[in-house]
């Protein structure tokens, strides 16, 4: 039986299966770490055969899923796919677009948004330099999280424990002879990370490429996206990369504004 066929048995709209459903997708996307039925079940105040039944099905439909540890539930690549939708959708592009594209005329470079998925960051949007020297990184693109500025900035945000985790169990490879891929000195690099809340990309994915990321945040202060910009080292050294931080802070603080609208 599906969701429309049960949520018209009588019930109220609070205790509706599509309202249940709602909430459970709801508090899973907004807690911290993954949700045991049990936790769920009290937090909403479902039934524990209701919420198995319910947890079972978005599981199947790729909406949820296990965590990896197998002690709870987690956002599944169906929801993540969603969320990224919604971050496309029209009443944000044009506002969107106008940011990025300001803060890359300000910078003077080419300025992204991406998102996380797993071991990866996704190219979500890009507002490209005027240089005829520059770096090409399409949207859609995927690079790995332990080696480029947006990919620090979102695992510096992650629990400690989860940090670690991802870590050790990540394949790092060294794209270049600066890319950390000893644990420790990336846990280190990380922790600096989150104290001072942007990260930084000296040549570590590709050669001769310099970055800076910082995090695009919810009304709860959590990330879900980074904005970042990238150049080539010949027209940005290193040591002037944070010269820009002001400028994407401003930005940043634009994109969490216009999408908690």
């Amino acid at each position: 039986m599906d969701l429309v066929e049960r949520s018209d048995e009588g019930k109220s709209a609070k205790g509706s299966t599509v309202s249940r459903v709602l909430d459970i997708l709801e508090a899973v996307a907004m807690a911290q770490r993954p949700l045991t039925a049990t936790e769920l079940a009290a937090q909403l105040d479902i039934p524990k055969a209701s919420l198995h039944r319910l947890c079972g099905m978005l599981e199947q439909q790729g909406f949820l899923q296990t965590s990896i540890n197998q002690r709870g539930l987690q956002p599944g690549l169906r929801f993540h796919q969603t969320a990224v939708s919604v971050l496309g959708c029209a009443p944000y592009h044009a506002q969107r677009r106008a940011i990025l594209t300001k803060l890359s005329q300000d910078i003077g470079e080419t300025c992204n948004i991406s998102v996380p998925d797993g071991a990866e960051m996704i190219y979500f949007d890009r507002a490209e330099t005027h240089w005829p020297v520059r770096v090409l990184l399409q949207i859609g693109s995927r690079v790995p999280a332990n080696s480029t500025a947006g990919g620090k900035m979102y695992l510096s945000t992650l629990p400690k424990s989860k940090r670690k985790h991802i870590i050790a169990n990540m394949h790092r490879v060294p794209h270049t002879p600066n890319t950390l891929i000893d644990e420790q000195a990336l846990l280190a690099e990380l922790e600096l990370t989150a104290k001072r809340g942007y990260s930084l990309d000296n040549e570590e994915y590709i050669e001769g490429m310099v970055a800076m990321a910082v995090p695009i945040v919810d009304s709860n202060n959590r990330l879900y996206a980074t904005l970042s910009f990238h150049a080539p080292c010949m027209r940005v050294p290193f040591e002037n990369v944070t010269d820009h931080l002001p400028a994407l802070q401003r930005a940043s603080e634009q994109l969490s504004t216009v999408l908690d609208d």
